[in-house]
């Protein structure tokens, strides 16, 4: 099963870490990373720019808007992501837990849905790739 850790991170907690932390932090997970990557457990990983980059696009009543940064009422926004093939949500809970991002934030886990039986239970057929 692939499961999709998702990282948030408070500014005010990072901000805090004692100088050089952070990047002891980032080396680590790197590193980390690419072990778990050998092994195939890793599927893929970014980060994000800082929330205060984004911008958010919704539509209603026919009217689209777009607003700066994220609209959400919490310290904690999303900085990243982890995507990862674990055999339980045990497993990806005890991947999750080795984060160094639970200390400035928290790891929110969830399972990725199988797009392809959504596809076949609304009878939506995928188009072949592009050559």
């Amino acid at each position: 099963m692939q499961y999709l850790l998702l990282v948030y991170t408070d500014d005010t907690l990072l901000e805090a870490l004692p100088e050089g932390e952070y990047d002891r932090r980032m080396r680590h997970c790197l590193e980390s990373a690419d072990e778990l990557a050998e092994r195939g457990t890793l599927l893929g990983f970014q980060q994000l720019e800082p929330a205060k980059t984004a911008k958010s696009v919704r539509r209603r009543g026919g009217k689209v808007s777009v607003v700066d940064g994220p609209f959400a009422e919490t310290k904690e926004m999303l900085a990243g992501f982890n995507l990862i093939e674990a055999d339980s949500l045990e497993e990806a809970l005890r991947l999750a837990e080795q984060l160094p991002w639970t200390d400035t934030g928290c790891i929110e886990v969830r399972e990725v849905r199988d797009i392809d039986a959504v596809r076949r239970r609304v009878g939506a057929t995928a188009r072949p790739a592009a050559a």
